[in-house]
């Protein structure tokens, strides 16, 4: 069994940061066991949300209500068709994970807007719906997705396997249980049994017996998003449908100190290596465990006013270019809606009023983000509903931060306001979770438009998490801004890092010094390359400077740029970009020492589908500048600047 759940989440959380881990135990030293089950709420008494038509209409505005009676009427009609042994081998036999997801997660969504209709027009209109999504789901050999257990194709029913979305399922039933179960019992008893003996089964006694052989619980090894996610599904699932009061209390604080493992993980400054679009995932369900267990507690587990917490939220708007784009280094995506709603929530609890602002912020300018049920996370969706009427009014804007460094993930972002320039750039080592080889890499934005782009992530197949991992074009430095040297590219793996970074942030210049050197392979020959990249506010203009000294005299040299921008490489010395949005800008180089030219990474196969649309539809493109000045010594200069 042991050697399964390694396998099984070695493939799957793939790349689980190899960081050094600083034992906080921020929970487990603050509150024992007994001290959690005497702050309990018994499971009769714990009422967290509406249950009847008269307590939604005092929370919920009616169109909201409205909106989702109306949606599950169009539910009615909805087919929850089982998962077939062949849609579960999809993903063994071909790397596909779409069809398998589609029918899984189609079948979750469809059940919790029902379940939301029925308990807002508590009429039992939708109960029979309800009903047959609850024991079709049961019937279920695995709650998860195949390529959570990838060795095998299909579930062991003798060896249930908690991955995120058996969690996630595991909460779902809670809280169809806690909506609607006295309702179900009208219809037959038996299907409350068959809920919490399912989730006993596949959630309550695995993580009870064996949860610390999950890679993504590791009790020794720094863990990602996967550990704070199903925690918080954990949490939710044993507050509703555990019955017994010791039980209940244990495994609440068994969840407390195995999140402390995620938080562990974390440097002090709190930032997220995986990007903000796994920050949703990892950091936001940090919050999600905290708002269910301050409820669940009476406000008596709270540790809001932890440095870390309040960094962990803090990040999330440093790294916050403008609209829906947010840095995305690793596999985060370029683009992010941001829920306001929770924003604004996490920012009162942290007593952060920027958070609370960007909230205001985020659902004004994203009002169909701020209501949605649909998706993960269900019971997050749930306290939105709850919040709306809270927020008193939204904001055109919010003040962003100027200026970051996040040194523990060696991330600098910088903006200027003269240009609207936005930069990021970062060190750190090619062994972070869901790891690209891009040490030493930047990005550019002006007026909150991509201009020097991070490529981001293809779509997710059995070849992503794989030891082909790195054969993907997205996730190698040679896609990156990087320098391509001796036709080498960085590798993956911890010893393959940034050394001597360090950054200065000033009225006049924000910047990033680092070594790239050992970020690769001993065949590329690299003795030194310093890389600073610099925001220069005193000449308006980004700057990459990249010193190097080489083991001998090289055989060749590339840098490349990124972008989805048109380009224009026919003037010597510049290569000329318009921005989608029709901003000019150049990138000067020294043509007696470079040549430019231009090509465009594939979107064909299954990994880069997405690359057909992520970017507005606009294609990327890969700027070369190669070497005419082979020296073993040498010193470039590239600036960025309006042209």
């Amino acid at each position: 069994m042991k050697k399964l759940l390694v396998l099984t989440f070695f493939l799957t959380s793939c790349l689980l940061v190899q960081a050094q881990i600083t034992p906080r135990n921020i929970l487990a030293q603050k509150y024992s066991p007994e001290q959690v089950k005497q702050a309990l709420v018994a499971h009769g008494q714990y009422k967290p949300y509406p249950t009847t038509a008269s307590g939604w209409k005092a929370a919920v505005p009616d169109s909201v209500m409205k909106k989702i009676i109306q949606t599950g009427e169009e539910r009615l009609s909805y087919t929850f068709e089982p998962i077939t042994a062949s849609v579960s081998l999809d993903y063994k036999r071909s790397g596909d994970r779409e069809r398998h997801s589609g029918i899984s997660f189609g079948k979750r969504n469809a059940l919790m807007e029902l379940i939301l209709a029925e308990s807002m027009e508590d009429k039992g209109r939708f109960t029979e719906a309800i009903l047959n999504g609850l024991w079709s789901i049961c019937e279920e050999s695995f709650w998860g997705v195949p390529a959570h257990i990838s060795s095998t194709g299909l579930p062991d029913v003798e060896k249930p396997v908690v991955d995120l979305f058996a969690a996630e399922t595991a909460a779902l039933l809670g809280l169809a249980d806690y909506f609607v179960g006295d309702k179900l019992d009208k219809i037959n008893p038996l299907v409350r049994k068959r809920i919490y003996h399912e989730t006993n089964e596949r959630l309550f006694t695995p993580m009870l017996t064996h949860g610390d052989e999950y890679g993504w619980n590791s009790p020794t090894r720094a863990v990602n998003n996967w550990n704070p996610w199903i925690m918080s599904n954990w949490i939710s699932a044993t507050l509703m449908l555990e019955k017994d009061e010791s039980r209940r209390a244990a495994m609440i604080h068994n969840s407390m100190t195995d999140l402390d493992r995620y938080l562990n993980s974390l440097g002090d400054d709190g930032g997220c290596d995986e990007g903000p679009s796994y920050w949703t995932a990892a950091g936001a369900s940090v919050y999600d465990c905290l708002e269910l267990l301050s409820a669940a507690t009476k406000n008596k587990v709270n540790i809001y006013e932890h440095p870390l917490i309040q960094n962990m939220g803090a990040y999330f708007y440093k790294v916050h270019i403008d609209g829906n784009y947010f840095v995305n280094f690793a596999d985060a995506d370029p683009k992010l809606i941001p829920d306001g709603l929770l924003l604004y929530r996490f920012g009162n609890a942290l007593n952060d009023e920027r958070m609370v602002n960007m909230g205001r912020w985020a659902v004004g300018r994203f009002p169909e983000r701020a209501l949605a049920v649909t998706g993960f996370h269900r019971f997050r969706s749930i306290e939105n509903l709850l919040t709306a009427k809270k927020i008193d009014k939204t904001l055109p804007s919010y003040d962003k931060v100027q200026d970051a460094w996040l040194s523990d993930i060696e991330v600098l972002t910088a903006r200027d306001a003269d240009t609207d320039f936005f930069l990021a750039t970062h060190g750190g080592h090619n062994a972070e979770s869901h790891n690209h080889n891009d040490v030493g890499d930047f990005l550019l934005y002006s007026k909150g438009e991509p201009v020097i782009i991070d490529a981001g992530r293809g779509n997710y197949t059995a070849r992503t998490f794989s030891p082909q991992r790195y054969e993907l074009w997205f996730t190698q430095s040679n896609y990156h801004n990087l320098p391509i040297i001796n036709g080498q590219g960085q590798k993956a793996g911890r010893q393959y890092e940034a050394t001597d970074a360090g950054s200065i942030i000033n009225d006049k210049v924000a910047s990033l010094t680092m070594n790239i050197a050992k970020a690769y392979p001993a065949e590329a020959g690299v003795a030194n390359w310093k890389r600073q990249v610099a925001l220069n506010r005193a000449k308006n203009q980004v700057e990459i400077t990249d010193e190097y000294e080489m083991q001998q005299k090289p055989t060749s040299i590339q840098e490349v740029f990124m972008t989805i921008a048109e380009v224009d490489t026919s003037t010597p010395g510049q290569v000329k970009l318009t921005t989608p949005g029709k901003q000019s800008f150049v990138l000067r180089y020294d043509p007696k020492k470079w040549s430019a030219s231009t090509d465009f990474p594939s979107t064909d196969g299954m990994e880069y589908r997405s690359f057909k649309t992520k970017w507005d539809s606009h294609p990327v493109q890969r700027i070369l500048l190669t070497s005419k000045d082979l020296s073993q010594k040498g010193k470039h200069n590239f600036v960025l600047s309006r042209n």
